[in-house]
């Protein structure tokens, strides 16, 4: 068996995996929580320009700036990718 996880020969190259894309976190404390209604304001950590991050599980695989796709695909968000970890171990 190859070394590689890329290895064409490999069947687990063609397994779906979900990747998570985090964009940031709020800490509202719980009387905050319960007054969320429609339309109510959750502040994230993080400003619209600063990177998101990519995960598999809890493992942090890389990280990214949101952008949007042109084309017959206008409208849907996607990540352009600044930052890859080293997966040669795996997940």
């Amino acid at each position: 068996m190859s070394d590689t996880a890329t290895d064409a020969g490999n069947p687990f190259t063609q397994v779906p995996i979900t990747i998570t894309i985090s964009v940031g976190r709020a800490r509202p404390v719980v009387r905050d929580l319960l007054r969320l209604t429609r339309d109510s304001v959750l502040p994230l950590d993080r400003r619209v320009e600063d990177p998101v991050e990519l995960y598999v599980g809890d493992k942090l695989i890389g990280r990214g700036m949101l952008t949007e796709l042109d084309g017959d695909r206008a409208g849907q968000l996607a990540v352009r990718l600044t930052e890859v970890a080293d997966l040669k171990d795996g997940l």
